[in-house]
């Protein structure tokens, strides 16, 4: 039986098939994402969305759906589905649905009368091209296959609207069309791998409505393009292949490749295999390197979500040329900031002031599972090289204090992954000595030691950083546990922050750190009682003032509660770590229990995947990026971790 398999009951019932959506990519930065019964909800779904370089920074729709029909005795019947004004949805397709099964590729199998119809979607590898499959299992008689492209050629993140500058014109490519409707976009290849006939019939489909948008707050209706029809017959056991791509291909190709693309699929046949093909879709290589991307849709490389989820959407899935691959990418950019104050231009907000210590962490996770001495010839002078940096205060915001800690200024601009700004102004106004950040730099210290320790000539720096270690760790405890048992979240003169955060989990999780069991267990309990939910820990305690669970509303009403209350999934690997260090074998059963919430995750949302934030309370919706790199990462770490518990 498929792990990922969905009814006819459940399709036909768009309240039910509607939130569920499905993610495929090019590993480049190029994806198709739709729902399991082809309807777009968001402006950013697409079957071809591509970056392009030449425009902007940004994802562009080039082909948003692709309406079939079936034809059988003159009448015909349309497989589309698009939601228009009034609430009205049309053609509704989704009623001859049978089945939408994603184990292997997305597979959706029709039924219109004795016509059983199969259609299956692959995108290309390193290749902004799709193929979609479509096989006729069954018929009593002649049957045709229509087949209408809906066209967008527009940013992801904005609507078209019927216009009279699109160029109407195309040409003919081998068994297919071109067409550019737009200056400065590529020309877009629609072809079969068989003879088709291409009728012109330029019409516009206007007020096709985006739900998700809507929800969001957001414009939401479009007109979107569609310059005629593609007409073949097919016959019984007979397969046809739609390619869409930025430049013709042959089409008596299309067979082999598609073929090849799906035996490097990961299969979707377990949780542990859903999460490892979402973490192979969000690594991507392009031109200038090879990057982990924050998530999709919207997403783009942020390095501190880079270097959160990276060992686990890597090392933890046995990966490690693609951890080494990303990594030196990041250490060339890393290192460009340090010595230039360069911001790199693919990897965003690298002049943070934590990123160098999520970048020491990443690695120390390399070198849990490689050994010290390989992570010392591979990336100890780096390791090296940031401690030097930040202490000798080269960072613009980042200053090693008398007492050991460091200090961020954050009252103006945001400084940490509690990132939400309204007006420019940061939400969660963290500033001075973070709890975080701090736990981080402890444990950075103690690394480093630990890797250089063998390094001749070393002696000297190793017994420096170990000595601001003792330092800081004192004035840790001093600052940071409060009377009633947990951590302030921050620290800034006068004022300490009693809100119950997350961001304490830091100090119990990592390898080194200033607290001692009894203090690591009495912290513990608090997150447990006030944090833990099934979907990840909460950003602020219920009991703390401003909690607010739920991410909805306009897009302020959205940044107001998105570090408030809702869960995080990417949490879990700390707080995993910490229980365990804790409670050693005893605390697995547990830990294993709270992933079972995760796994009914991979047949909601996205499929196969984990969304960026849930609410707070139940029932625990989830919300934001349909697919987030952090989550997917670090449930992939727990995972791995639990299983050398178990061995």
């Amino acid at each position: 039986m498929s792990y990922l398999k969905f009814d006819k009951s459940l399709m036909i019932n768009l309240e039910q098939s509607l939130p569920k959506e499905i993610l495929r990519t090019n590993k480049a930065g190029a994806y198709q994402c739709t729902t399991i019964v082809d309807c777009n909800t968001r402006k950013q779904h697409g079957l071809l969305v591509i970056p392009i370089p030449e425009l902007d920074s940004d994802n562009h729709v080039l082909l948003s759906s692709l309406d079939e029909t079936v034809i059988q005795h003159g009448a015909s019947f349309n497989l589309g589905l698009h939601k228009y004004k009034g609430d009205c949805y049309s053609p509704n397709g989704h009623k001859y649905i049978r089945e939408f099964n994603c184990e292997a590729v997305p597979q959706t199998m029709y039924r219109v009368g004795g016509v059983i119809l199969t259609k299956e979607k692959v995108f290309i590898s390193h290749e902004n091209r799709i193929l979609i499959k479509y096989t006729l299992l069954e018929a009593h008689s002649p049957t045709t296959l229509q087949f209408r492209p809906f066209l967008a050629f527009r940013n992801a993140n904005a609507l078209c609207q019927e216009n009279y500058v699109l160029d109407q014109s195309y040409e003919e490519a081998t068994n297919g069309i071109s067409c550019c409707l737009y200056e400065g976009y590529p020309r877009l290849y629609m072809q079969f791998n068989k003879a088709v006939t291409f009728t012109p019939d330029p019409h516009w489909y206007k007020g096709i409505e985006y739900i998700k948008d809507q929800e969001r707050g957001y414009p939401y209706q479009e007109d979107l393009y569609v310059p005629g029809y593609f007409e073949m017959s097919i016959k019984k056991g007979e397969s046809i292949i739609f390619s869409a791509g930025v430049g013709e291909a042959k089409p008596r190709s299309f067979t082999r490749t598609y073929e090849e693309e799906i035996m490097n699929r990961t299969r979707r046949s377990s949780f542990f295999n859903c999460l490892k093909n979402s973490a192979e879709q969000l690594c991507i290589k392009e031109r200038k390197g090879n990057y982990l991307l924050a998530g999709y849709p919207w997403f783009k490389v942020r390095a501190r979500d880079e270097f959160i989820g990276l060992p686990g959407c890597t090392l933890a899935i046995d990966d490690i040329p693609a951890f080494e691959a990303v990594m030196k990418t990041a250490e060339r950019a890393l290192k460009r900031f340090m010595s230039e104050g360069h911001k790199d231009e693919m990897i965003q907000e690298i002049d943070s002031p934590d990123v160098l210590l999520w970048a020491i962490w990443t690695i120390q996770q390399y070198a849990k599972e490689t050994g010290l001495e390989n992570c010392l010839e591979k990336y100890g002078k780096l390791v090296s090289d940031i401690l030097d940096y930040i202490i000798k205060d080269k960072h613009p915001n980042l200053f090693l204090h008398e007492n050991s800690l460091l200090y961020s200024n954050g009252k103006d601009h945001v400084i940490s992954w509690m990132n939400a700004t309204v007006d420019g102004r940061p939400v969660t106004p963290r500033s001075g000595y973070l709890v975080e950040f701090n736990a981080l730099w402890y444990n950075a210290l103690y690394f480093a030691a630990a890797l250089h320790q063998s390094v001749p000539g070393m002696e000297a720096k190793c017994d420096q950083w170990k000595k601001i270690g003792e330092e800081a760790g004192v004035s840790f405890v001093d600052m940071f546990l409060n009377d009633s048992g947990y951590l302030f979240d921050y620290v800034d003169g006068n004022f300490a922050d009693w809100s119950v955060r997350p961001n304490m989990l830091w100090a119990l999780a990592l390898e080194y750190t200033p607290l001692d069991k009894k203090q690591r267990k009495t912290v513990l309990e608090v997150v447990t009682r006030e944090l833990l939910t099934p979907k990840g820990i909460r950003t602020l305690s219920p009991k703390s003032y401003g909690y607010n669970p739920t991410y909805v509303g306009s897009e302020i009403e959205r940044a107001y509660a998105y570090h408030q209350g809702p869960s995080r999934p990417w949490l879990m690997g700390a707080y995993a770590e910490a229980y365990l260090k804790v409670f050693g074998m005893s605390g697995v059963s547990f830990l294993e229990r709270m992933l079972i919430g995760y796994e009914d995750e991979m047949s909601q949302g996205c499929i196969g995947s984990l969304s960026e934030l849930y609410d707070g309370n139940p029932p625990f919706t989830g919300r934001g990026a349909i697919s987030y790199a952090a989550n997917v990462g670090e449930i992939l770490r727990v995972l791995n971790l639990l299983k050398k518990y178990n061995i």
